[in-house]
């Protein structure tokens, strides 16, 4: 059956499916040997596909773990950078990529798929999924401060964040722990909304990504969703 190369791409785990609308803009997709454009055709089961002069595999089964990330360990399946990858903590043969990253000093809960349609519904800004996170401050917040982050704190950049939700859950010698719930993921964001409204971040733990929380899953540890858990993703 011919279906769009894109989405074809997408489900043999080469990305979101933007991701390979990009890389078929950037006319590195062939299809039996003729570059492909935007909106072209075929049967994964006939046709030679070729990303980048390599062949793409048949589809493989759909994964999906969640792991505990611990601090240390980069939230991405391949690395420069000599630390490990989140790959490196998970025992599974085939192609998996993380959805929604942490940063390299926070924790928590990571979701590694070869769904390309998931990974997409989950990261882009329009669906608004909420994330959840546990975040210890080294200082009690004022009120002033809490309502910053709940209006929207303007970055170095000129942009100003999304409202958040957040909270005081509970003290810690002169800081506090807070729950605080994002409804988009900028690179670093709550590291840089403590540092702009001083509030120093000492420790960041994500505890929710949409429907799927990390519960008691222990560190470094991981452990396949149950069909209810990819159900409720995927509404």
């Amino acid at each position: 059956m011919e279906e769009r190369v894109q989405k074809i791409m997408a489900r043999a785990g080469i990305g979101s499916r933007r991701a390979c609308e990009k890389i078929i803009e950037q006319g590195l997709v062939t299809v039996n040997g003729q570059r492909v454009t935007l909106g072209m055709k075929a049967d994964a089961q006939k046709d030679r596909i070729e990303v980048k002069g390599e062949r793409i595999r048949a589809a493989e089964p759909l994964v999906y773990i969640a792991l505990n990330k611990p601090s240390g360990v980069i939230s991405a399946a391949k690395s420069p950078d000599p630390r490990p990858t989140v790959l490196d903590l998970v025992d599974h043969p085939g192609r998996l990529y993380p959805v929604g990253r942490l940063d390299i000093e926070s924790e928590g809960l990571i979701l590694l798929t070869n769904d390309g349609a998931l990974a997409q519904h989950l990261t882009h800004p329009r669906y608004g999924h909420e994330k959840e996170y546990t975040v210890l401050v080294a200082q009690r917040p004022d009120e002033k401060q809490l309502t910053a982050w709940r209006n929207g704190v303007v970055l170095e950049d000129g942009y100003r964040t999304k409202p958040v939700k957040v909270r005081i859950t509970g003290t810690k010698g002169k800081g506090a722990w807070l729950k605080v719930i994002l409804k988009e993921g900028r690179k670093r964001q709550i590291r840089e909304m403590g540092r702009l409204t001083g509030l120093p971040i000492v420790k960041i733990t994500r505890v929710r990504i949409g429907s799927l929380r990390l519960g008691d899953l222990k560190h470094r540890r991981w452990r396949h969703l149950t069909p209810e858990e990819i159900a409720e993703l995927k509404k």
